[in-house]
């Protein structure tokens, strides 16, 4: 039997009785369709399911019970930080949940030489709300019970800037690259992957990631586009270092 999973914004305690949030609630009623009585699991990111029974589905709210915590282990070992140049439309939303559902514990939205996305202070909090919904989406289906942390767009040089004290394998998907993901091995504190926009990565910020003590890093014969380069460095380098194998 299929285990259905909601991720909501709460404190969650086994005992307590909760009432789901809206959005939460009218997809548990309207469009899953459950009744009083049914079981369903509810997580909100501490790393645990919460085993639940609906207690009540009305107008105005659904309200269940919480009956068990369980402890998740479904995050992967090696730690990897995903820098992905914004993508435009519907990309980006693939680009995170599939990141999501690879393990990925960080994401990052880079605005880049390149980039094409343009975001005002207003679109932007709209977008990252986004990305995070999507993401918590993707932890629903896949299993997960801790959410990547999302992290607001940001330039370049402005992310950069703040990995002085921060350890793990600095990589950059570049075509011309001669290391493949089998030769560069992450240590114990992980791995940080910069992939570029759709135009890919210019001049100067190929220079700036040479800087930051980045090494190219490279797929194959191929070029890929941007919602499948960094997709496809995270599945490989969880297979060859993480949990995929």
């Amino acid at each position: 039997m299929r285990t259905i999973r909601i991720h909501v914004d709460l404190p969650l305690a086994t005992g307590a009785e909760v009432a789901l949030p809206a959005q939460a609630g009218e997809h548990v009623a309207r469009v899953l369709r459950l009744a009083p009585g049914d079981p369903l699991t509810l997580f909100n990111g501490d790393g645990a399911d919460y085993a639940a029974t609906i207690r009540s589905v009305d107008k105005r709210e659904v309200r269940v019970q919480l009956l068990e915590r369980q402890a998740v282990a479904r995050e992967s070992p090696l730690r990897l930080t995903l820098a992905q140049g914004v993508a435009r439309g519907e990309k980006m939303d693939l680009i995170v949940q599939k990141a999501t559902e690879l393990g990925v514990a960080r994401i990052v939205p880079l605005l880049t030489e390149r980039s094409e996305v343009k975001l005002d202070p207003a679109r932007a909090e709209k977008r990252l709300a986004h990305w995070r919904a999507v993401a918590a989406s993707a932890c629903e289906q896949c299993g997960r019970a801790s959410l990547p942390e999302i992290l607001p767009a940001q330039a370049l040089p402005a992310w950069l800037a703040t990995l002085a004290d921060e350890g793990g394998l600095r990589l950059a998907l570049l075509p011309e690259a001669e290391s493949s993901a089998r030769e560069l091995r992450p240590g114990d504190a992980g791995a940080l992957l910069a992939v570029g926009p759709e135009g890919g990565l210019g001049e100067r910020d190929i220079a700036l990631l040479h800087e930051a003590g980045f090494h190219g890093l490279r797929l194959g014969p191929r070029i890929l586009r941007t919602e499948t380069a960094g997709l496809a460095a995270l599945a490989a380098l969880q297979a060859l270092h993480g949990d995929l194998a």
